[in-house]
């Protein structure tokens, strides 16, 4: 499932949850923790489930919800209505995860679980949380690892640079999506790009976003440069050459291409098709 941009949407407000899908993020949060104080949750749950009862509400993206630790009331929601996946905030361990799975199981419902990892104890967990059945990707928070460290956010990123790494690597080694963290200088285009570009380069498959004008910035930041698409073509066109001739090493342009490498053209033709520069 392509999760490059994810966007956060408060649960309470009604009006901003209709137009999320404008935004064109490939999935939109709707927002039922940190986005709404405790005394509007169940305005926010009703506002929700009106809003995805209503057949008039179809959008062309994946739309989460992101409920709160102590998910129950949030789940009443399952008897009207059916997201495509849940946020679960604050993971610190596999059980979590599990506890979360069988209480939709409840329901007669399976739903996959974006788990978001916050904290030092999420971090190191993160293979396991990550290697659970019902996981489909793990969500990176720095802003709040680094305040349960104790640490202090530069632009560098330094001080949460080996909790991102060792997350998206868990992620991949269980074979599930990783999206990266906030970037919460709404009217930094530019340092927004950047860090998605860094986090391309680190391996995760996505970002969030905490407001619409940064669905553009991080979709473009996720579209390959036209020399990357002309690589991608020309690799995967050898292989079908090198699979028509019944030969399993090739080379292009001198290089010797491995499976490591097929699959980096594999992710960058995803990747144009998305950004609607890859014809087939």
């Amino acid at each position: 499932m392509t999760r490059r941009s994810v966007m956060f949407t408060p649960g309470d407000r009604p009006e901003m949850l209709r137009k999320a899908p404008d935004a064109g993020a490939d999935v939109i949060v709707f927002d039922l923790e940190d986005a709404v104080s405790p005394d509007r949750k169940p305005a926010a749950r009703e506002a929700v489930a009106e809003l995805l009862a209503d057949p008039a509400f179809d959008p062309d993206c994946e739309v989460c919800l992101r409920v709160n630790p102590a998910f129950e009331p949030d789940l009443a929601l399952l008897e009207r209505v059916r997201p495509d996946s849940l946020m679960l905030p604050k993971v610190a361990e596999e059980g979590s995860v599990e506890r979360l799975d069988g209480a939709v199981r409840e329901y007669g419902r399976s739903l996959p679980v974006l788990a978001l990892i916050e904290s030092a104890a999420g971090v190191l967990a993160a293979p396991e949380i990550a290697a659970h059945e019902a996981t489909d990707a793990l969500v990176f928070g720095a802003e709040d690892l680094a305040a349960d460290i104790g640490a202090t956010r530069t632009d560098e990123g330094t001080e949460v640079l080996y909790a991102r790494e060792r997350v998206v690597i868990a992620a991949s080694a269980a074979d599930v999506g990783a999206i990266d963290t906030v970037y919460t200088d709404i009217e930094d285009r530019e340092g927004l790009a950047s860090e998605t570009r860094f986090a391309l380069g680190l391996g995760y498959d996505g970002k969030m976003a905490i407001h619409p004008s940064q669905v553009g910035p991080i979709n473009e930041a996720f579209a390959p440069d036209p020399a990357e698409i002309e690589w991608a073509r020309r690799v995967l066109a050898a292989r079908e050459r090198a699979e028509a001739e019944d030969r399993g090493v090739f080379r292009v342009a001198g290089e010797m291409i491995d499976a490591p490498l097929l699959a980096r053209a594999e992710r960058v033709r995803e990747h144009a098709r998305l950004a609607g520069s890859w014809d087939d």
